[in-house]
């Protein structure tokens, strides 16, 4: 019986010491991950405000449910990032402190870049107001993968400043050369 029970306790202890080892059920933490199944595209959307689209330019995309949308109206040679409001002018004959704003939603298929504003669109514009914030507006849309290991869209990375265009392009690595021009509806 001596000889028998330091046979059983060795393996008694092997048993558990080989049902303890959980290494292989360890998950893998990769540094930097990096989301394979979205890459950052940017593409330029270019259309006219007005009463017929009610106000609503759409673009055709395909995302991820989870990723993120970032969208830029151009002013001039420079990247304005949208939301955005511009408080137009007082004009004799027309409201006062009028507000016109650029905002934007977006689903795995669509963007929708919209205006609304404190007043009539259709009527309430000068002639250079329409041509400058309403007639062939150019938007660029960008798509970049959502950090997968948060699972939150909200929270693509703490390292870019998302209202800077250059910082955006800079983080992401795109290549502007390489922007595609898609068709707004």
């Amino acid at each position: 019986m001596k000889k028998i029970l330091p046979l059983i306790l060795l393996a008694g202890v092997g048993f558990l010491s080989y049902s303890c080892d959980n290494s292989s059920n360890d998950p893998v933490v990769v540094p930097n991950p990096v989301d394979h199944d979205t890459f950052p595209i940017m593409m330029d959307a270019t259309g006219s405000f007005t009463a017929a689209n009610n106000y609503t330019l759409i673009s055709d995309i395909n995302i991820q449910a989870t990723d993120v949308v970032l969208v830029y109206k151009k002013e001039g040679n420079l990247w304005q990032q949208i939301p955005k409001t511009y408080y137009l002018d007082d004009v004799t004959g027309l409201p006062t402190a009028r507000e016109l704003d650029y905002n934007f939603n977006f689903n795995s298929s669509v963007v929708n870049v919209e205006t609304k504003a404190n007043f009539n669109q259709g009527t309430q514009m000068t002639p250079q107001e329409t041509a400058k914030y309403l007639t062939n507006q150019t938007f660029r849309i960008v798509l970049v993968p959502a950090d997968p290991a948060k699972k939150n869209a909200a929270k693509v990375s703490s390292n870019v400043d998302l209202s800077d265009y250059n910082a955006v392009v800079k983080y992401y690595n795109l290549d502007e050369s390489k922007i595609k021009t898609i068709n707004t509806h």
